[in-house]
């Protein structure tokens, strides 16, 4: 068999892996991990400037893993769970105009493939043929832009935040179980930035993005949120 004809084979049936495929679990992982460190890295920062003992950092640092984790399952369940409405709500639409007017629902999806590019009697039978197939696949898809790649899935989306949110807030917190209190402060806070460049390195990289641009961009953030929280605690606390 000629190399061409074996390489156009190899082709045909290889599955292509496009960066839009980790939309949904890469960003919730990042987003739950990311304010695991940021957001418990500088509670622990903002307390322990307040010059708190070092069993009441520990302690609010743990408080802090649990009710961020708890807060990001929520939130993304129910962010997530009202996108999943929508979209439930567009298909059933969707289905009911099929019922009541299919070949006008045949022409409405034939005039947008007419409009990117194929020729009126093309665009006709293309159309015929996928809601053949499938019609409400086809007016999900290419009607209403929803595929399998961005379906909205709460539950998924709400254990992801929960455990990136513990694995990234547990970091902080070991460093202050083993850092002497005298040293939480900056021990905490260099480790948490170590950890924020990182991922945020390794997260653009997943996603085809600047390594650089990525790891910046969160460590930026992250000296912020905790500078801000350092001035409260040391502002408003005992030793102020």
């Amino acid at each position: 068999m000629p190399e061409y004809i074996r390489a156009r084979k190899g082709m045909a049936t290889q599955k292509e892996r496009h960066y839009t495929s980790r939309i949904g679990w890469l960003r919730a992982a990042v987003l739950g991990a990311n304010d695991g460190i940021v957001s418990t890295a500088s509670l622990i920062v903002g307390v322990a400037a307040s010059s708190a003992t070092h069993g009441s950092i520990v302690l609010t640092g743990l408080a802090g893993c649990v009710a961020g984790a708890m807060s990001m399952a929520a939130g993304e369940y129910v962010s997530v769970s009202s996108q999943a409405d929508t979209e439930r709500a567009d298909l059933v639409r969707e289905q009911g105009e099929l019922d009541r007017d299919y070949d006008d629902e045949r022409r409405e999806l034939a005039e947008i493939y007419r409009q990117r590019g194929l020729e009126p009697d093309l665009a006709l039978t293309v159309a015929d043929q996928l809601m053949a197939h499938d019609a409400l696949a086809a007016h999900a898809r290419d009607e209403l832009g929803l595929s399998t790649v961005h379906r909205a899935r709460p539950i998924q989306a709400a254990l992801a935040s929960a455990l990136t949110f513990l694995a990234g807030a547990l970091l902080p917190v070991l460093l202050t179980v083993f850092s002497p209190w005298e040293w939480v402060i900056p021990v905490v806070g260099s480790g948490a930035l170590l950890a924020l460049a990182l991922l945020g390195g390794v997260s653009a990289r997943v996603g085809g993005a600047s390594m650089l641009m990525g790891a910046a961009r969160v460590v930026f953030w992250g000296v912020l949120a905790m500078l801000f929280t350092a001035a409260v605690g040391k502002l408003f606390g005992g030793g102020g």
